[in-house]
């Protein structure tokens, strides 16, 4: 994976905010010839992801710093497994370990949540999707890390998607207005929509939609828009998605189900970084 220039000057970034002009406890015990080895630990049982963006904080502070992986992002790893070392001056190491920490941790509890989702829906059609409901300037890692979980990716920004929202509409006056707009302005990206209930799915549908968010709908009505829709537009779920609820609007048949919590509200993996002699 060849990482964005975007996000190399993010963790440029983030190095300079936890390292400031100097780490002031490295610097006074750790001679600067000094050399160790450390280990990533999993602590508990996860889906790996990050590796590549831990690599690059190394890369960073010392280019000739060594970094080996013994698993790949998307593997299973159990507690107590080392997954990686890192090799090279201690002061880089010591200097790099929070970063790299927060980094795999925050990215394996993304790709492992996903990992649940995916599972719940296992033999059905519908897809789990991420949102846009990401940590600022981290969209690029974390939207990674849903894919190593096995989900997919919703469209990246406002840039790349057409996806006519509830206040757009309130403020264009219509669905079919909106469509109008939409379809005259731009010919070569698709057009989703969101609606609330029933009526405005048909409506969307006769305005010419490609594709159709049902936001916040019951899972009666999710079945019902499905047979509304007849195989004509892709339907999507969103809104209340939970790992309890997931399975049974999979089974609505619905296309597609995205879940803001993928993101938002996953809890970081355990992981510690363990020099050693």
């Amino acid at each position: 994976m060849e990482i964005p220039p975007s996000v190399i000057d993010l963790i440029h970034r983030a190095i300079e905010e936890d390292i400031g002009h100097g780490d002031i406890t490295t610097s006074l015990l750790i001679p600067e010839e000094s050399e160790s080895r450390a280990l990533y630990i999993a602590k508990g049982n996860f889906v790996l992801a990050g590796l590549p963006f831990a690599k690059e904080v190394f890369r960073i502070l010392d280019p000739s710093m060594s970094f080996k992986m013994f698993y790949s992002d998307g593997d299973k790893v159990r507690k107590g497994e080392v997954f990686a070392e890192v090799f090279g001056k201690t002061r880089a190491i010591l200097e790099g370990e929070r970063v790299s920490l927060n980094i795999v941790q925050r990215l394996s509890g993304i790709a492992t949540l996903t990992s649940l989702y995916v599972e719940s829906i296992k033999g059905l059609k519908a897809k789990i999707l991420d949102t846009r409901k990401t940590t600022p300037c981290q969209r690029f890692m974390e939207k990674y890390a849903v894919r190593i979980g096995g989900g997919s990716n919703h469209r990246f920004g406002l840039f790349d998607g057409i996806l006519i929202k509830d206040n757009h509409i309130e403020a264009v006056g219509s669905i079919k207005e909106a469509v109008r707009i939409a379809k005259s302005g731009h010919h070569l990206v698709k057009i989703e929509v969101e609606v609330e209930n029933l009526h405005d799915l048909e409506v969307a549908i006769k305005a010419g939609v490609d594709i159709v968010m049902l936001d916040n709908m019951t899972v009666k009505d999710m079945r019902e828009a499905v047979k509304i829709a007849k195989g004509r537009i892709i339907i999507e779920a969103s809104g209340n998605i939970r790992l309890e609820n997931v399975r049974e609007i999979a089974e609505t048949g619905v296309d597609l189900i995205s879940v803001g919590a993928l993101t938002h509200s996953a809890v970081a993996v355990d992981i510690s970084l363990k020099i050693v002699k």
